[in-house]
């Protein structure tokens, strides 16, 4: 599958994430994983979106966000140029006499125990989707009870920097009250 991952700045008011969604199920495009956070701006929010490129034209999701009002910049991050991470939380059967071999694989993946009871662990993994994929793999053999994953997060590599010196986001100075 050819997924196209967008980092889009957007002011930080509340009903934002739901004009954006809607942008996406007004025109049937399908979200394949959303994460959105504040950045160091506290007026500001980052939503990364990836779509699938084969059934979602890339170029009119662009254009159709840059449209939104309180979308400030839009962006789209390309493979070998940015770093993406998710994490997921996987909760596995933990066979006594497979544990070791379980934790060994855990390691492996950089993944850690966060619980664990007599019959089962909660693994920690924050790694790229590619390599959280190969993980589940591994774990398949043992039984994966229950999988949670966060949406992709990404930063562009290098100096490059996603920002927006829109004059909405220039601080205003506060207006005082004076006591009459």
């Amino acid at each position: 599958m050819s997924t196209h991952t967008l980092s889009v700045l957007v002011e930080n008011k509340p009903g934002v994430l739901s004009h954006v969604a809607g942008l996406f199920s007004r025109r049937a495009f399908n979200i394949s994983s959303l994460a959105v956070g504040p950045t160091h701006d506290e007026r500001v929010s980052r939503i990364t979106i990836v779509v699938d490129g084969a059934s979602t034209p890339v170029e009119q999701v662009k254009a159709q966000l840059d449209k939104l009002v309180r979308v400030l910049k839009v962006v789209e991050l390309h493979d070998g140029t940015a770093v993406e991470r998710e994490l997921a939380l996987i909760k596995v059967q933990a066979d006594p006499a497979l544990r070791g071999q379980l934790l060994e694989v855990a390691g492996v993946f950089g993944a850690s125990v966060v619980d664990m009871s007599p019959t089962t662990l909660v693994l920690e993994a924050v790694s790229s989707p590619a390599k959280l994929d190969s993980l589940l793999m591994m774990l398949e053999a043992y039984g994966t009870c229950e999988l949670v994953r966060t949406g992709r997060i990404a930063l562009s590599r290098g100096a490059s920097v996603i920002t927006d010196e829109s004059p909405a986001l220039v601080a205003v100075p506060r207006r005082t009250e004076t006591a009459a």
